[in-house]
């Protein structure tokens, strides 16, 4: 970029950092815990995802698209694949899918949903949904919970 056009655009662009040491690990279950990091307006959200070893996703499906990057630990897809560090993992609107945490670490993703995530139940209804609203609604229930400080993680 040139110096002309840095020097133009400096404090222009809706930059916002967020230092996610800062923010609370949400337990969502049993060997699960979410870490919001943005709050997509009502179309999805951004959230570091904890796994510990043994616990499983249950069957779901995703109404937008689902990008995750792996960053630590294993997950075994329902096809049978492997992902591990360093793995990408795009999954389109319909997707329906399970998977479970696998090795002896815990399992950390970096995942941005768009829509909703709903879980599927045995006859093939919506038991529970996860979207903005949720997740949303969980973060501030847990921080009013624990007298933390509700960031401003909107778009």
């Amino acid at each position: 970029m040139n110096a002309f056009l840095h020097d133009a655009l400096r404090g222009q662009l809706p930059t916002h950092l967020v230092a996610s040491d800062d923010l609370p690990w949400v337990p969502e279950g049993e060997g699960k815990w979410a870490k919001p990091l943005r709050f997509l307006g009502d179309r999805g959200f951004v959230e570091l995802l904890r796994m510990s070893p043994g616990t499983v996703m249950p069957l779901h499906r995703h109404t937008g698209e689902v990008h995750v990057h792996q960053l630590s630990g294993h997950r075994q897809l329902n096809t049978g694949e492997i992902v591990g560090p360093g793995d990408y993992v795009f999954e389109p609107a319909g997707n329906v899918d399970w998977w479970k945490v696998v090795g002896e670490e815990d399992m950390l993703a970096f995942a941005v949903v768009i829509g909703e995530v709903e879980f599927i139940g045995p006859g093939g209804e919506v038991r529970a949904v996860a979207n903005v609203q949720t997740q949303r609604a969980g973060y501030e229930k847990f921080c009013a919970e624990h007298n933390l400080l509700v960031r401003q993680l909107r778009a």
